[in-house]
């Protein structure tokens, strides 16, 4: 499990006390204490927050958290193959799926959505 999973799996948990933007922030505070960078790394925030601006983490909110529509697109359609394909384990088998075998990298964004799959955080 990459730092990002783990950073999604605590924001997810966060949830009942902090709204996503701060359950991230203060997520990625905790895994990466000293990289600004890695911190501010959008991909995976993006598809963290663009789950819960449609209610499909458990204990978030539906509302606007992100301007990222691919990232947000991207982490909906893998929940959305998940719930049909039940023997996904990878996330490259995952993100060629997401984007239909295009040669697109993912950017962590399913590291994200696995960790949260996983850990029954979906609702």
């Amino acid at each position: 499990m990459n730092k990002y999973a783990k950073a999604a799996i605590i924001a997810a948990q966060t949830l009942k006390t902090r709204n996503p933007m701060d359950a991230w922030q203060f997520a990625v505070q905790e895994i990466f204490p000293q990289s600004e960078e890695s911190r501010k790394k959008s991909c995976p925030k993006n598809a963290f927050l663009g789950l819960c601006e449609e209610g499909i983490i458990k204990n978030s909110e539906p509302g606007n958290y992100s301007k990222s529509i691919d990232n947000k697109n991207y982490a909906i359609s893998a929940i959305n193959i998940l719930k049909q394909e039940t023997g996904i384990t990878t996330k490259n088998e995952l993100w060629r799926l997401v984007t239909e075998g295009n040669n697109k990298k993912h950017n962590s964004q399913m590291d994200v959505v696995l960790a949260l799959w996983n850990n029954n955080l979906i609702r």
